[in-house]
């Protein structure tokens, strides 16, 4: 059994997530709750992971795995899926992935800036922008994100766009990206994202 350090709000551990579900290995995962702030390393984690960071992903044979996407590739080596493309695919779902982590970059980031005592204005304006424009450009391939194979792309722009739901309802997203509101509403209903929604506690 592997041992995931796991949380229930992680944008990037519910990427994990949805890929053991979709590759039908999440009973090879023993959920193991950490807490992972950026102002108190988790000692316990560090063990594991020395960034103190979660995903990890703990092998049988102790070799600790960092990074989601890292994660996301060897659960899908494992269970001999299709969620990285070959050929012609390849570098669309790629570019996806990796739009929808540098989106979830800049959200937490910007969620950060927004809770501290002092909060800079150029800072929330930057990420709010860079935002709409990831936004913006996402609604605009929304037709060919739902032509295409279900992929990492998927799942990371999917998980970027619920931590949206989660953590930024006031944004009103759905508004200013009505294509990619439609494609994200039918991704929903996805068994893997239905059973990874993310709660508090």
């Amino acid at each position: 059994m592997m041992k995931l350090h796991w949380s229930p709000k992680s944008p990037y551990v519910r990427k994990v997530m949805v890929c053991a579900h979709e590759l039908g290995v999440s009973d090879q995962l023993e959920l193991h709750r950490s807490v992972a702030v950026m102002l108190k390393p988790n000692a316990e984690l560090m063990q594991d992971n020395p960034l103190s960071k979660i995903p990890t992903l703990v092998l049988d044979d102790g070799l600790a795995l960092m990074d989601s996407v890292v994660i996301c590739e060897y659960l899908n080596e494992l269970a001999g899926g299709q969620l990285f493309p070959q050929g012609a695919d390849k570098w669309p779902a790629l570019r996806w992935h990796a739009l929808g982590d540098g989106l979830l970059d800049a959200l937490i980031l910007w969620r950060n800036e927004r809770e501290r005592a002092l909060p800079l204005p150029a800072l929330l304006d930057a990420f709010e922008r860079k935002t709409r424009a990831a936004l913006a450009l996402l609604d605009g391939e929304a037709v060919r994100l739902g032509q295409a194979a279900f992929s990492i792309g998927h799942v990371g722009v999917g998980c970027a766009l619920g931590y949206l739901d989660y953590r930024f309802d006031a944004l009103g997203w759905r508004v200013l990206a009505p294509r990619l509101a439609q494609w994200h509403a039918d991704l929903q209903l996805r068994a893997s994202f239905v059973s990874t929604e993310p709660v508090d506690g």
